[in-house]
């Protein structure tokens, strides 16, 4: 399953991420807010409006925003 597709509220582990969907600025971004394979992740809200976006994730104990886009390229497995 995707991180776009966890249920809000559920742990998970980010498995694998697909980096070449994404723009390298993003990726870089993404790496150094700790969104890389093996992080502890759980979606906490999702936006309101046409598009859901941004995810609210939290990454350990640390809370990001992130478009749906780059939660659709990372694979996760539910803990």
């Amino acid at each position: 399953m995707t991180l776009e597709e966890l249920p809000i509220g559920i742990r998970a582990r980010v498995t694998g991420v697909d980096w070449s969907v994404l723009d390298p600025d993003e990726a870089r971004r993404l790496r150094a807010m700790g969104l890389d394979e093996g992080a502890r992740v759980a979606v906490s809200h999702r936006g309101v409006f046409a598009g859901r976006d941004p995810l609210s994730v939290m990454v350990g104990r640390m809370t990001v925003a992130i478009r749906r886009a780059h939660a659709r390229a990372m694979q996760v497995e539910a803990l």
